[in-house]
């Protein structure tokens, strides 16, 4: 399995967002969509600070 679980950090603290994301694509301007492995859908306003793909983790940074 490769999907990962993305996370927003604020404020110095990591806020699971979305389990088990199998898609990350642009959607605009630090906009990304998000799309789970069971086809759920999440949009994310920020930037992406840092994957991690060995942990399976998306850090997405708050603007």
């Amino acid at each position: 399995m490769c999907e990962a679980n993305a996370y927003l950090l604020t404020d110095g603290r990591e806020e699971l967002i979305m389990e088990s994301v199998d898609i990350v694509e642009p959607e605009g301007d630090d906009t990304w969509r998000l799309v789970g492995i069971f086809g759920d859908r999440k949009t994310v306003k920020g930037r992406i600070k840092a994957m991690n793909l060995v942990d399976h983790k998306i850090l997405f940074e708050a603007k």
